[in-house]
């Protein structure tokens, strides 16, 4: 360090002579270091350029990996040879300006007269200031050389944490550490360092904004850098990391004890065959007949994972079904570990949010099974079910659907099984137990028909935006009401748990109305059963309801619910609009005034009586009856083509 600083201190006196002032002196020396360092600035900015191009990939590593840091940095380490990055050559600036700092404390110490013999002949004074003097020593007006330092080091944190290429895209937290480290060093070494040193350092900082404006002009970071897919990728990272925030709040210790213990012992069991998957209590009823057929005809060991610690399905479990409760956090993690010959899932979305195939084995068939009778095309988003292997298909429309997106969007061909819809078959079994086909019953014999009972309409809205309850419940009850029906208005369960005042309201309303009813207890299907006819918007419960029970649908024509706007790529009619005239009437929102007449032709007419109503359930679910038994049987010949794999 020694022989830096005589090298210093020669420099810096050639810059005196040619100054004849030391403060000169000492901007003209730094503007020489900058210079100097000029090739490595420039390959810095490039490298840091590097960087940044590469975020959109780092974030979608962090959101696909999300909780998975051993992981994340494989993928980083990937992905950075992938790129030829060197993480390192970010520190070469650093490690430079630090000998440099060192070499000039060095030489400027030997500008300073020592027992009045000086190696260099200078006036250290320049402007009446004199740069030999320690301010932690002199005090005086010499404490204003931290303090500007200081403010230098803010100064240059500040503009480059808005226009430096790499550090402008660090987050907030790691801004104000840089900036507090900069600050406080400056301020220190400022107080015990000459104050030409420190004038130095204020005089770097300043060259270092100058400089960084320059090379963004001469190397200019948005010619390289794909800033919309930045910004796409920064709020795919925010969605997941929010998602997950989420679903960790209000959990109890028991709760993430509970979890970190089946997520061990999940992980533990070796050589599964089968997973299902279920987001929460009550899923299970769209897997339950398919499990029981698998568990009826084998000795496979069934896995089912829960989203919910509260589900019921624990109450089934055995040693050939084994239920673990894997909250949202962990589940990311639990998937992408996977090892299993088949998972089975009712999520769409697969790979596309934070549920993602396995990264461990990449031969798992991920077979998908609709939780509705309904469109693929337009109530999922657009390529929902693009990363699925198998699609469980209800019906011709869904399968036609599927093999016209494979074509559009030119997709790996998927298997398509066709399947139908065992909850349906399961709600069939129910009401035939319960519900006589014969029409000579007293009790099927309603009033229109000349018989002595009062027709039942059920009102049964949906859960989306625009929906009856919130539109036009008080009008259809007023075109209804007094008119020799009973009506039963049936909220969907996530409207009573938001709306309870507008409930209550309702209720209050119409209180003094014999033939009303608000239900709010959804633990039995008996009102639904009940029902000759169900009013509704664009709900699934109405093909639940008119393929278990045989009786007409009347619809209301509220805004459709469309979770893909681009649903008309496609030829094939989407199933919720071809078979909603197929099962009943449609009624547009300003001819609400015809209800009356059009519930009279739903009870009247034979083409919506039970023989008819019961080819269009053929026509538009496959395998009545015998789903679960298609779908089981599916399943265990994939489980016996991977076990000789």
């Amino acid at each position: 360090m020694q022989y830096l600083g005589i090298a210093f201190g020669y420099v810096l006196n050639i810059c005196y002579k040619l100054c004849n002032d030391y403060a000169l002196a000492i901007i003209l020396f730094t503007l020489l270091t900058k210079i100097i360092l000029l090739p490595i600035s420039i390959m810095v900015q490039k490298n840091s350029i590097k960087m940044v191009k590469m975020y959109p990939a780092m974030n979608r590593i962090k959101a696909k990996c999300f909780g998975n840091k051993d992981m994340i940095a494989e993928e980083q380490y990937n992905l950075y040879k992938e790129n030829h990055y060197h993480a390192t050559l970010d520190l070469i600036p650093v490690i430079a300006q630090l000998v440099i700092l060192m070499g000039v404390v060095e030489g400027i110490r030997q500008t300073i007269p020592v027992n009045g013999v000086c190696r260099y002949s200078m006036k250290l004074v320049s402007f009446g200031f004199d740069f030999g003097l320690i301010p932690s020593k002199a005090m005086g007006i010499t404490i204003i050389i931290p303090v500007v330092a200081a403010l230098s080091a803010w100064l240059m944190c500040f503009t480059q944490n808005r226009s430096n290429v790499l550090q402008s895209e660090q987050g907030t937290a790691n801004k104000m550490i840089t900036l507090s480290i900069s600050v406080a060093l400056s301020l220190y070494l400022g107080f015990f360092v000459t104050a030409g040193v420190g004038f130095y350092w204020i005089i770097s900082n300043l060259m270092s904004i100058a400089q960084m404006y320059i090379l963004n002009v001469c190397i200019n970071p948005k010619k390289y850098i794909d800033y919309d897919a930045l910004e796409a990728s920064r709020q795919e990272l925010e969605k997941v990391t929010k998602y997950a925030a989420e679903n960790s709040k209000g959990r109890t210790k028991e709760e993430i004890a509970r979890e970190k213990a089946d997520v061990k012992a999940f992980e533990k069991y070796h050589g599964k065959q089968v997973v299902f998957y279920s987001e929460k209590n009550g899923f299970y009823k769209y897997f339950k007949d398919v499990i029981e057929t698998i568990l009826k005809k084998t000795d496979i060991v069934i896995h089912y994972i829960t989203g919910d610690i509260n589900d019921e399905v624990f109450k089934l479990a055995s040693d050939h079904f084994r239920v673990y409760y894997i909250g949202e956090n962990k589940l990311i993690i639990t998937m992408m570990r996977m090892d299993a010959d088949v998972v089975v899932l009712t999520m769409p979305d697969l790979q596309k949010y934070h549920i993602k195939r396995s990264m461990v084995r990449k031969d798992i068939e991920y077979i998908y099974m609709d939780h509705a009778v309904a469109s693929a095309n337009m109530t999922l988003r657009k390529h929902a079910l693009d990363n699925f292997d198998t699609i469980f298909a209800t019906n011709q429309l869904m399968a036609d659907e599927m093999r016209e997106m494979e074509e559009v969007y030119n997709l790996k061909k998927k298997n398509i099984v066709e399947y139908g819809y065992s909850l349906i078959d399961n709600m069939i079994a129910n009401y035939e137990k319960t519900h006589s086909e014969d029409d000579s019953n007293p009790d099927n014999i309603i009033k229109q028909k000349g018989g002595n009972r009062t027709p039942e309409i059920l009102i049964a809205p949906s859960w989306q935006q625009d929906n009856i309850m919130e539109s036009y419940i008080d009008e259809i009850l007023d075109n209804l009401l007094g008119h020799g029906y009973h009506i039963t208005v049936r909220p969907h369960p996530q409207y009573v748990r938001h709306f309870e005042a507008k409930l209550k309201a309702l209720g209050d309303k119409y209180k003094e109305h014999d033939d009303f009813e608000l239900q709010l207890d959804f633990s039995s299907n008996k009102t639904v059963f009940d029902a000759d006819v169900l009013i509704t918007d664009w709900s699934g419960i109405a093909y639940e309801y008119s393929f278990t029970t045989l009786k007409p649908t009347l619809f209301i024509n509220t805004p459709m619910k469309i979770m893909n706007p681009d649903y008309k790529d496609l030829k094939t009619v989407p199933f919720d609009i071809e078979a909603r005239d197929q099962v009943g009437i449609s009624v547009d929102t300003d001819k609400l005034g015809t209800l009356g007449e059009v519930a009279e032709k739903l009870l009247t007419q034979p083409v919506y009586s039970k023989e008819s109503l019961k080819a269009v359930r053929e026509k538009y679910l496959y395998n009545v009856g015998t789903s679960a038994e298609v779908g089981a049987k599916y399943i265990i010949k994939q489980l016996i083509a991977a076990s000789k794999r």
